[in-house]
């Protein structure tokens, strides 16, 4: 198995780009933005998780079986969260049967 070797600049655009999301995150967490604060948290922190799995995981020089399970893992979290968003979403409704 090769190695490669990721220059350090790289980990260090990519620790920047992490803390400035993460500063990003504590700002619009302050902003009153009514349902779209949820919508821009998952986003800023899918782009984060994405950033961590891409260059610290090393998914970039990782061979297509082991993206193939790390996108296998996401879609299963979508799933799980789709299950459970839904079940959460309709506590409040009442069907009448009679």
């Amino acid at each position: 198995m090769t190695h490669h070797v990721v220059p350090v600049r790289t980990y260090l655009l990519v620790f920047g780009t992490l803390l400035t999301l993460t500063l990003l995150t504590v700002l619009i967490s302050r902003v009153e933005l009514g349902p779209w604060n949820f919508a821009v948290a998952i986003t800023i922190a899918a782009v984060k998780a994405s950033l961590v799995a891409w260059y610290f995981m090393h998914l970039s020089q990782s061979s297509s079986l082991t993206r193939l399970f790390a996108v296998a893992g996401l879609i299963w979290l979508v799933i799980l969260l789709t299950y459970t968003l839904s079940d959460y979403f309709t506590r409040g409704a009442v069907i009448n049967f009679t």
